[in-house]
């Protein structure tokens, strides 16, 4: 802007008529660095054909259809709109009456109104307490729309202050993020503060321009490491900003990405074969022996993309992301996703008992194991909110001909597959859960759309149906861990903190009722009929009863279910008469307690008939 307007004359500043966009740069570039001159084929002394730049009387010959072609491209981009920068796009859409400009600019071009009608663009000088007025303009909500930069960001606050007259919802859209965590931290701070009315909600802007994330994945993974350095809790230094799979150089990124170096190899990535992905890249994945040893790393990969064309980019993304996505959601439904500590929110905690399962004979400290009763406020989607989702052109309403429960189906990410195969999802939304289920399982289900008025009467019913509060029980085993660190389920290694409505502050590892039950200092390895569900929806515990019987939890058709496995044909009835159910699955009679109220009353009768002889725990993944 300042080379610009130092050639515009300042008679001419009041009606700017030229673009103040970098376009002479690109079309400058382009007339002086296209190559245009002419080659000529010939054979050297060995007889390899080569090509040589033509020259006549020591003067460089140019090739017309190179000359035709530059012309053209020239021509081209001279005629296309000018596109301003962000900066100025921002100032001149919504006005300087909006807009607060924090920035290191002496002066700026803005849109005026012309007293003859129409408008026109105007060179307006700042001055050097220009930034402090717009500043307090924005925190006395005088001005809706905050900009700053780099220089803005230093020494400044611009979070919802309860002090200030501005205590709106800030949404912070990271632009241009940059490659230092340092800064985007000092940036993203300004925003998010202490003594504030509500946290901001942070939007970091990509195009669909593939490669580009990989500017976003630099900084998730900088600010994580440091989040995970100086605060010792792993989505501190985000801020929670960047999802799992925004990290494209995490373990989970370089597993998928391998995991895609072998697809390539078989020709299963559709829209790019082997040779020309090695073509365009100029990586090689394979050697005279086969698959090389040493394949390209993930950052090597990442900075290749940058110089594919967009198709390209597209093709080799897409089935990279759909990978890690498999890899991400795989780890986390295992419950070995490392996310760091862990602060769990409820309406209530309150310590039920403390048993002590551990001392140190050198210190005396004390390893306890705390059951903790945890009161859930349920918040169901509203059947507005259900209805909103039908926006989107491939959303559903659907009603379960068999249960009668109402689900909005719509479109999900697919994944693909160990063997390259792409597995179409659709994701349901239920009142008070989602998942993603494939496309190929919903003709098995009985699940069929619904008319607008059937599924608002059968999703209502369910949302009256939920109760305001949910009640479980939670046991974490707290004080010295380290001693017994091996002896803990190695289910999941997250930590957890948590306070209770005492104001206890309590930080430790979450264990299942059936460990707590095996730990607990009497050796009695009992569960209560409500405690056994409770533990059997966990996931993670399997009981083994009396004559074989074993009750563990399956997932069947993207839902939730308790199955009795190991029992006979001459125990069916007896079994059916307590209140269990049975269907037929792939040819085979699979029995389930029911997942409603009714499970724990069910399970105390068959419990009562067989009772428990072994609390196991489901091998982690």
């Amino acid at each position: 802007m300042e080379r610009r307007l130092a050639d515009l004359p300042t008679e001419e500043w009041n009606d700017v008529r030229v673009d103040i966009t970098p376009r002479e740069y690109v079309l400058d570039y382009l007339a002086h660095s296209f190559p245009v001159q002419l080659y000529e084929p010939f054979t050297d002394s060995e007889g390899n054909l080569s090509s040589r730049p033509v020259y006549r009387d020591g003067q460089p010959v140019e090739s017309r259809e190179a000359v035709a072609r530059r012309d053209e491209l020239i021509a081209q981009l001279a005629s296309l709109p000018p596109v301003p920068g962000a900066l100025d796009q921002i100032v001149q859409h919504f006005g300087t009456e909006l807009v607060a400009e924090v920035t290191g600019r002496s002066r700026r071009i803005v849109r005026k109104r012309a007293s003859s009608g129409g408008d026109r663009l105007v060179v307006e000088n700042r001055a050097a307490a220009a930034n402090l007025a717009e500043t307090q303009a924005f925190m006395d909500d005088s001005k809706r729309i905050l900009i700053f930069s780099d220089a803005g960001g230093t020494g400044r606050s611009y979070h919802a202050e309860l002090s200030a007259r501005n205590t709106r919802l800030r949404v912070h859209y990271l632009l241009e993020p940059g490659w230092k965590a340092d800064a985007a931290i000092q940036g993203l701070g300004r925003t998010h503060r202490t003594n504030q009315a509500q946290p901001p909600l942070f939007r970091p802007i990509a195009t669909d321009v593939k490669a580009e994330k990989r500017f976003l994945s630099t900084i998730a993974r900088r600010l994580d490491t440091l989040g995970a350095i100086t605060r010792g809790q792993r989505q501190t230094g985000g801020q929670g900003l960047f999802r799992p799979e925004d990290n494209l150089e995490s373990a989970y990124a370089r597993d998928a990405l391998r995991q895609l170096y072998l697809l390539l190899v078989r020709g299963k990535v559709e829209g790019c074969s082997l040779a020309r992905f090695e073509s365009a890249t100029g990586l090689k994945l394979i050697d005279a022996n086969g698959i090389k040893d040493e394949l390209p790393p993930i950052t090597t990969f990442l900075n290749r993309l940058l110089a594919l064309t967009i198709e390209l980019q597209g093709v080799l993304f897409t089935a990279f992301e759909q990978l890690l996505t498999a890899k991400i959601e795989g780890a986390i439904a295992a419950g070995i996703y490392d996310v760091g500590l862990e602060t769990l929110t409820a309406e209530g905690f309150t310590v039920t008992d403390r048993q002590t399962i551990y001392t140190h004979p050198g210190t005396g400290a004390e390893t306890r194991l705390l059951t903790i009763a945890q009161r859930t406020r349920n918040r169901p989607v509203t059947l507005h909110e259900a209805l909103a989702y039908l926006g989107d052109p491939g959303a559903r309403l659907l009603v379960n001909e068999r249960s009668g429960r109402s689900a909005v189906q719509i479109p999900a990410t697919s994944i693909m597959l160990d063997d390259g195969e792409i597995e179409r999802r659709v994701r349901l939304i239920r009142p008070m859960e989602s998942h993603n289920v494939p496309v190929k399982m919903m003709g098995e289900t009985h699940w069929t759309e619904a008319e607008r008025n059937d599924f608002a009467t059968a999703w209502s019913a369910e949302v009256a149906d939920v109760p305001a509060f949910s009640d479980s029980t939670i046991h974490i085993v707290a004080g010295l861990l380290l001693p017994i660190w091996k002896r803990l389920p190695n289910e999941s290694t997250r930590v957890y903190r948590l306070q209770t409505d005492e104001g206890e502050r309590i930080v430790g590892r979450k264990v299942s009722p059936a460990w707590a039950a095996n730990a607990a200092t009497t050796g009695a390895a009992t569960l209560t009929p409500a405690d056994a569900f409770m533990a059997l929806m966990d996931g993670r515990t399997i009981l083994d009863l009396a004559e074989g019987l074993q009750l563990r939890r399956v997932r069947i058709m993207g839902a939730e279910r308790i199955e009795l496995s190991g029992f006979a044909d001459t125990m069916r009835e007896r079994l059916t008469a307590y209140g269990l159910f049975h269907e037929i699955i792939s040819w085979k009679l699979r029995m389930f307690v029911p997942t409603d109220t009714a499970g724990p009353v069910v399970l105390e009768r068959v419990l009562g008939r067989y009772p428990v002889q072994r609390i196991g725990e489901r091998e982690a993944a």
